[in-house]
């Protein structure tokens, strides 16, 4: 059964609240690979003026600059958008965290970050990484703090040595990759799901299933995996640079998926990744 806050998603700036009472929107943009300067600026505001509010970046995209030069020129006020950005392996640790943080907020542009995330659990590190986090959280550096590509180990990790609950774990998630014992475990302890890679860099696309239910309800497959992310609860950011792309991603919020459908992509899964899995990293 679909739950009535799955149900409440109608709209592009419709917002889950998180853990501590922050509102983020259900639908961002991720600007994975988008090359710095020109394109993803040009992204950046296509998405806003298409009505996205939440953008999502990282320290190794390489690409903060231009994204706070879309946001700068797409006129919005800053207190409407969702900004995330991650620190990346190598700058993991407390001290070095911090140091990041402010490097990223700077090439933003902005005064604070609504949400940074620990991009991967690196061994031995990511619980100081965590601590820096609380800090800036604690100093209202930025809004939320959460993670990526964690494990329910991982979690634990920080459920038990951390005084701040992650709002967000994001992670590869896919009809291939439902992670369902994960899913379980962060919806238990009030920290949402948000989904990396959710068209599976395009692997889905030729599908019969899925096409089957896109032709069914008059949508494209993209669109249809996007609304099964939002009716599980799942946070989604599928990225493009191509303006027809991210207005058709963001065309998702005037139909529904029936529990038969539903069920039918829930089948699909095989656990299988496009990424590396978060316990054999080595970078």
């Amino acid at each position: 059964m679909k739950s009535r806050e799955d149900l409440s998603v109608k709209h592009i700036a419709d917002r889950v609240k998180l853990n501590n009472g922050v509102e983020m929107p259900w639908l961002g943009l991720g600007v994975w690979k988008a090359e710095d300067g020109q394109e993803v600026a040009s992204a950046v505001k296509s998405a806003i003026e298409l009505g996205y509010r939440s953008i999502d970046t990282a320290a190794v995209y390489k690409n903060e600059a231009g994204v706070g030069q879309g946001i700068a020129e797409s006129g919005i006020a800053r207190e409407e958008l969702f900004v995330t950005t991650k620190v990346w392996n190598s700058d993991q640790g407390y001290e070095s965290t911090l140091q990041a943080f402010e490097e990223s907020r700077n090439k933003l542009g902005l005064d604070y970050i609504d949400l940074y995330l620990i991009h991967w659990p690196v061994k031995g590190k990511y619980i100081d990484t965590w601590r820096a986090l609380e800090k800036l959280y604690s100093d209202g550096r930025v809004r939320a703090i959460g993670v990526s590509n964690f494990h329910i180990h991982h979690l634990n990790d920080i459920l038990e040595s951390g005084s701040v609950v992650p709002v967000v774990n994001q992670v590869e998630y896919h009809p291939l990759l439902a992670q369902r014992e994960l899913l379980a475990f962060c919806k238990s302890h009030q920290i949402v799901m948000e989904a990396w890679s959710p068209l599976m860099q395009g692997k889905l696309f030729e599908d019969p299933t899925l096409n089957d239910i896109a032709a069914k309800y008059g949508k494209s497959v993209s669109q249809v995996i996007l609304r099964w992310d939002l009716q599980h609860g799942v946070i989604t950011i599928p990225k493009s640079v191509n303006r027809e792309r991210i207005a058709q991603n963001g065309d998702i919020f005037d139909f529904e998926l029936s529990v038969e459908d539903m069920q039918r992509i829930d089948a699909m899964n095989k656990d299988q990744r496009v990424g590396p899995d978060p316990d054999h990293i080595n970078f």
